[in-house]
Order: structure tokens, then C-alpha cells, then sequence
């Protein structure tokens, strides 16, 4: 288990050596339109507004603009994408490692192979979070709850069951020690919502990305007990990793962007080119490092690969885990 989910950090890492020549955008791009595949306050929601606001404000993208499609675990906007793609020439839509995960769980009959991958552009560590009331008081009080009785810990998260972050919560929890199939883990659409169900009370913890847990970790209404980074990550000195707290993972959620089937190359080209140069603008810095990312960058050819290898590393940890 321990080398498997090093195997999927260290695919995501390899990433950011796989660099394109720097691209140069003689005019900017006129338009882009972001499909979004979940509800507002997500990971894909603020990773498109975000990306979104970083392009338009450093003058990459004349204009933006941004439409949540939420359904069938991600598979309505990959369906609509796919079914528009002759009109869809300026769309861009986000995804991230679900994307794997539910292909190859069948939640949807599309792959990434049915889309056109443009590029992976960030990657978003995972955090195990907590309401600031909660009696929780750490990750390990979180650990001796669900050893105990683990169906009296609800584990939330912003994907559909046996989506990414129940994935997450269960390697934490294997990694911890404790069962991993005994999860109960109560799925919402999007992260939004999943943190309004850990604000109201609905459910004891919740499994998320950690830039949609960390503006409201120094607003104080939560706690991060642990994230699954290598070492503490800058933006939230005070959260332990997984590892420090006895559960020895490490997983990083890629996100990019897919464009339509059947473009041409010339403005997959031009997509590539506008994203990486993006990297160099302090616009871009800005979004970045209020959302705690990580700057991973691999287009194309070299993003198709990183897709197919992470596709055989997850597939064999979900077997490990009873997911597929």
C-alpha cells in the first residue's frame, strides 16, 4: 500500500519535468468557455474560476466564462462535451483524477481517450478535515473513533461513493491501521456542499481537496487533522501531514483541462500555449497560492501518458481496496 500510493505521487510529480518548449501567443485567445462537471465551491469549480481568472486578467483570454454541469458523477458534461463538439471549439472543460476513477469503475461509459486532453496544470493535495467544534480533537481521536465503531464516524466528501475522495479516506484509513471497506462515507455533489454538510453537522468528518478546506481553516471554521503531502504544505504551516500522524500516504489530485473531440491541432496548440504561459504571470501566482496548488504542468502527448499510467496504478490500488 505504501509503495502504491508513492507510485501515484511520484506520477503526478514526474509531471512537472514534462515541459513543452515555452509557447508564444501572438494575439490573445478571443474566447474560452469553462464546463464545469460539479456544483459551485468544488475543486473543479474553483480550479476553472481560478484558472479562468488568472488567463483573463493577464490578458491571455479576451473574455471568460464559466457553466456547472453537474450529473452522473462528471459524465454529463463529458457526454454534453462530446455531443456538442462541433459547436464547442472554445470549450474547455475541467476534470482531475475522477475522471480515471470512474471509468474505471463504469460510473460512465466515456474515457479520457473520448475527449481531447489539452494539459494538467495543477495538483491539489488531499486533507482530512474536521468542524471547529468537533470533538476530534486530532487525527488521532479520529483514528480511535472509527478503530471503535467505525459506523459512527461519517466520512463526507465531494464525489459520488467509491469516487476520489472516498478512495482517500479509505487509504488513510488503511495506511492508519484501521479497515478501509468499513467507511461510511456519505457522498455530495461537489465540495460545496460537502463542506455545508460538515458545517451543519450532517457528517463527523470530511475528505477533500485541501485548497477547498484552507480559506475556511484560517476563517477558523474548520480543522485540518492531516494532509497527504510529503511535508507540510506553506499555506497551512500548522496542519500535520498524513504521514506525522501515523498514516504513511501521499496522493496528489491533478486537475487540467479537456477540450471537445476533434479539434484541431492548431487550437489545441494555442490552449497549450496560453496555459504555460500563464506559469509566468504573477495574476497566476496569485490564484496559486491563495489555493494552496502545486504547479504541475504536462500537455498533449506527455499528458495522455501521465492519464494512461495513473490509470494502471489506480486501477490495481482500487482492486487492493475492494473498489472495482
Amino acid at each position: 500500500m505504501k509503495n502504491t500510493t508513492r507510485n501515484i505521487l511520484a506520477a503526478a510529480a514526474a509531471a512537472t519535468s514534462l515541459f513543452l518548449a515555452p509557447g508564444a501567443i501572438a494575439d490573445p485567445i478571443k474566447s474560452i468557455h469553462f464546463l464545469i462537471p460539479g456544483g459551485p465551491g468544488g475543486g473543479w469549480d474553483g480550479t476553472a474560476r481560478g484558472t479562468g481568472e488568472a488567463l483573463n486578467k493577464a490578458g491571455l483570454v479576451d473574455s471568460v466564462s464559466f457553466e456547472n454541469m453537474s450529473g452522473g458523477g462528471g459524465g454529463k458534461a463529458i457526454a454534453h462535451l462530446i455531443e456538442t463538439a462541433e459547436k464547442a471549439g472554445s470549450t474547455l472543460m475541467v476534470n482531475s483524477t475522477p475522471i480515471v476513477i470512474r471509468s474505471l469503475q463504469k460510473v460512465f461509459p466515456q474515457s479520457f481517450r473520448d475527449l481531447t486532453p489539452v494539459a494538467g496544470t495543477i495538483g491539489d493535495y488531499a486533507a482530512i478535515v474536521v468542524h471547529k467544534d468537533s470533538d476530534l480533537a486530532d487525527f488521532g481521536a479520529l483514528i480511535s473513533k472509527y478503530k471503535a465503531d467505525a459506523k459512527s464516524v461519517a466520512i463526507g466528501g465531494g464525489s459520488v461513493a467509491g469516487g476520489m475522495d472516498h478512495l482517500v479516506a479509505a487509504m488513510v484509513m488503511q495506511a492508519a491501521g484501521a479497515n478501509p471497506t468499513e467507511v461510511k462515507y456519505i457522498p455530495y455533489d461537489a465540495g460545496g456542499k460537502a463542506m455545508a454538510g460538515l458545517l451543519s453537522g450532517e457528517i463527523n468528518a470530511l475528505s477533500t481537496g485541501f485548497g477547498e478546506a484552507i480559506e475556511l481553516a484560517k476563517q477558523g471554521e474548520v480543522r485540518i487533522l492531516c494532509v497527504t503531502s510529503a511535508e507540510r504544505v506553506d499555506a497551512a504551516p500548522d496542519a500535520p501531514t498524513c504521514t506525522e500522524e501515523g498514516a504513511s500516504v501521499e496522493f496528489v489530485n491533478w486537475r487540467g483541462f479537456f477540450a471537445a473531440p476533434g479539434i484541431s491541432d492548431a487550437k489545441k496548440a494555442e490552449y497549450v500555449a496560453a496555459l504555460e504561459k500563464m506559469y509566468d504571470t504573477p495574476e497566476w501566482e496569485t490564484v496559486r497560492a491563495r489555493n494552496g496548488w502545486v504547479n504541475i504542468f504536462n500537455a498533449d502527448d506527455d499528458f495522455i501518458t501521465f492519464l494512461e499510467n495513473q490509470e494502471e496504478v489506480l486501477g490495481k490500488l482500487m482492486k487492493e481496496l475492494g473498489f472495482l
